[in-house]
């Protein structure tokens, strides 16, 4: 990888971390809204919290993270969701079984551990499929 590129996945991978961190709290407010507000069992809680973030997350990382990269929103939408939105419920959805249910960890510290767990394998997907897109970024030989 050249240095044009590298300094290209760095400037991506902390633009896609300033996303995350935003969608990280509309999770949390959206798990506490419903958890503890509408009292909804934490699991589908968990699920309807991940899918709020990951629509805003698409948002964000379409006009901000790979904004340099042209494409069809709706089908990169479709992709976002049935990869890394498919891939952040069932890692939630299985992490919060394990560290709520049997370890008997605080719902929010185990939603902020299954979060950063799944954060690396999502930036990979949609840096290498989702937004693939054409590249309008500059590239050394």
């Amino acid at each position: 990888m050249n240095t044009t590129a590298w300094h290209s996945t760095e400037t991506r991978w902390f633009k896609f971390n300033v996303v995350g961190g935003m969608g990280i709290v509309v999770q949390m407010l959206m798990l506490v809204v419903l958890k503890a507000g509408l009292h909804v069992n934490y699991l589908i809680a968990t699920a309807l919290a991940v899918e709020t973030a990951v629509l805003h997350n698409f948002l964000w990382h379409e006009r901000f993270t790979w904004a340099d990269r042209r494409g069809a929103s709706f089908t990169r939408f479709l992709k976002f969701n049935l990869t890394t939105g498919l891939f952040s419920i069932a890692g939630n959805l299985i992490l919060m079984k394990l560290l709520v249910g049997f370890v008997h960890l605080n719902y929010l510290l185990a939603n902020g551990l299954t979060i950063t767990t799944c954060s690396v394998v999502n930036f990979l997907v949609s840096d290498g499929f989702v937004f693939a897109g054409d590249r309008t970024e500059i590239q050394s030989p």
